[in-house]
């Protein structure tokens, strides 16, 4: 397929606002995609190369870009400047400035391949040859191709949808309905890299689909849990349960390989960051809730899963920093600190981790993600009897029924400095990327009606006065998506932060400022915020209850809303949902 054919249908995408018709469009767009090129058309039609797990990044900043577009079309740098402060829109900054009548005939592979060059070009003078390489490939495009591939880079191309849409489109290709997206949606849940499932559907077909298992070193998409509002309606709905303690760290899935050192194609393709290769060559791989790849940053992890007794393993469980001096485990925002490139070692051994585990997915090649929870927790405790290390720690588990049983266990967990417990299902299979009552969280009560604390997406700042004017910001908008993708407003939050925390949300921000408001939001004119922000930044926030509202998006609104953490191990995909939202107010006290 030609770039420019591609490219027509990104603008037929972007001029609809309906999801169906996007639908539709993508639909077709799979469907004339050759199958040798369709996992690169899904990866562009996203806005990036390879899964997200792969740590493929561009490093190719917006004033890069500028340098980049003048150089193409042989204008100062400061024209292309103004036209970019003029629209703020890449794409427009290109149809302006280039010369009528251009036309190419690169095709997607092509164009694709020379992303992916610039991309892994590293090391001394990589910037300068990257603007070199841009500006050229923008020469060989016509405008239209060109105003789109200049946004990938950049992160900037947002059409509208995400992989939930893809696999959709997909099954729309084949069917012309949505009939076959439960079968697409398991097999991305247990091997997440939507290109590669597209590829196996487009060349095999459904039948190959519904054969996807996980794989060592693919991420399987984390289960989820559900609320109840209070210890006896778990007892009631669960019957005979697990309870085990509710960590206030980073979940972790950690995949391990003895048998498959990373190949050369393999290294290169992952990036620096993403790969551990210790002296026997195993394969090890450490990912976030959101699918990130955190590998390098937790080399102790690492080393202790060499001493696990086994050949392969996924393993899922919390990861929390603990003081080397007292063992006291440290909460979310110091296990946090531990996400970084530079000076790993010597924070590892300042602020020290210990990972619990608390669920088996994979072991020695077999699939356990179909079999009961009973059944992996026996094999579990089996390959951590003995404990294997100071770092790896089997979860404690206790069976119950009772719910006097259960406060205890709560009580005795709270104290430990844990913010609550997990109550699991004994009979269920481990269901990736899903969020139901398999899993029910029951944490510490707050001083106000809500049964949990909210996952915001923030989505602009106001910058205040007073104070506040040295920080640059004074407010921020906070919301939740919606089943559709929709993004709407639920609290303006003003008070309760720390000059520190003022600081950090203004550095935060910096990173996902963007000149337009983004097309999924829906806020009141009388919200609308000073600077926006693209849905990248995830925050904690706590409230004493969820009130209706005649101005926020979704009819409700958070009262007294305050920031408890920023989750930089969360996205867009893990905030609290509309539906979630809903419920929560249902199951308000009172």
């Amino acid at each position: 397929m030609r770039f420019k054919r591609l490219a027509e249908y990104f603008e037929k995408i972007e001029k609809t606002a309906s999801r169906l018709e996007m639908t539709r469009f993508l639909a077709e767009l799979f469907k004339e995609a050759g199958a040798e090129e369709i996992d690169l058309t899904v990866y562009l039609s996203l806005g990036m190369l390879r899964p997200k797990f792969e740590g493929i990044e561009f490093n190719l900043a917006e004033k890069m870009m500028l340098r980049a577009v003048s150089t193409a079309y042989k204008v100062e740098l400061k024209k292309a400047e103004a036209e970019y402060k003029k629209t703020g829109n890449f794409g427009a900054v290109v149809a302006n400035l280039a010369q009528p009548g251009q036309e190419a005939n690169l095709t997607v592979a092509q164009v694709y391949k020379r992303l992916l060059d610039m991309a892994m070009d590293e090391g001394l003078g990589s910037q300068d040859r990257k603007v070199k390489s841009m500006a050229k490939l923008i020469q060989d495009l016509d405008s239209l191709s060109a105003g789109y591939v200049v946004r990938i880079p950049i992160n900037n191309l947002r059409l509208g949808f995400s992989e939930m849409t893809v696999l959709d489109a997909l099954s729309w290709m084949a069917k012309g309905d949505k009939s076959l997206r439960p079968e697409l949606e398991r097999a991305f849940n247990v091997c997440a890299d939507i290109g590669l499932i597209a590829k196996e559907y487009k060349n095999k077909g459904i039948q190959r689909i519904m054969q996807i298992k996980p794989q060592v070193g693919v991420p399987i998409r984390p289960a989820k849990s559900e609320r109840l509002p209070s210890a006896e309606k778990i007892a009631e709905k669960l019957g005979v349960f697990g309870v085990e303690g509710k960590w206030d760290g980073l979940r972790v899935q950690i995949h391990l390989d003895r048998a498959s050192a990373p190949s050369s194609s393999l290294r290169a393709s992952a990036g620096k960051q993403t790969l551990f290769e210790n002296e026997s060559q195993a394969l090890v791989r450490i990912f976030s809730r959101n699918l990130d790849n955190m590998t390098a940053m937790f080399p102790e992890i690492a080393k202790a899963m060499e001493q696990l007794p086994v050949k392969s393993v996924i393993l899922d469980g919390e990861a929390v920093v603990y003081d080397p001096k007292t063992g006291k485990l440290l909460g979310f925002q110091d296990t946090v600190t531990r996400k970084r490139i530079h000076g790993v070692g010597q924070k590892a051994e300042e602020m020290p981790i210990k990972v619990f585990v608390y669920d088996i997915l994979l072991v020695d090649g077999e699939s356990l993600i179909d079999k009961p929870f009973t059944r992996r927790r026996q094999i579990l405790e089996r390959v951590f009897t003995p404990s294997v290390s100071e770092t790896l720690k089997l979860a404690e588990q206790n069976i119950i029924s009772d719910v006097e049983q259960l406060r205890e266990l709560m009580t005795k967990y709270l104290q430990l400095g844990l913010e609550g417990v997990m109550c699991k299902k004994l009979d269920t299979a481990y269901q990736a990327g899903a969020r139901n009552f398999n899993w029910v969280k029951l944490k510490k009560a707050t001083e106000g009606d809500l049964v949990d604390t909210i996952d915001c997406v923030v989505m602009g700042y106001y910058f205040g006065k007073g104070k506040r004017t040295g920080f640059g910001v004074g407010a921020f908008l906070v919301g939740l998506p919606d089943e559709k993708g929709t993004v709407g407003s639920i609290a303006k939050i003003g008070t309760g932060l720390t000059d520190e925390q003022w600081r950090e949300l203004k550095t935060k921000s910096e990173k996902c400022k963007t000149k337009e408001k983004p097309q999924e939001y829906l806020v009141d004119k009388n919200l609308e915020p000073d600077v926006w922000l693209r849905p990248e930044l995830v925050v904690e926030i706590l409230a004493d209850e969820i009130t209706r509202s005649p101005i926020h998006a979704f009819g409700l609104a958070l009262r007294f809303p305050r920031l408890i953490n920023f989750r930089d191990d969360k996205n867009v995909s893990d905030a609290t949902s509309r539906k979630e939202l809903e419920k929560m107010y249902r199951m308000q006290k009172g």
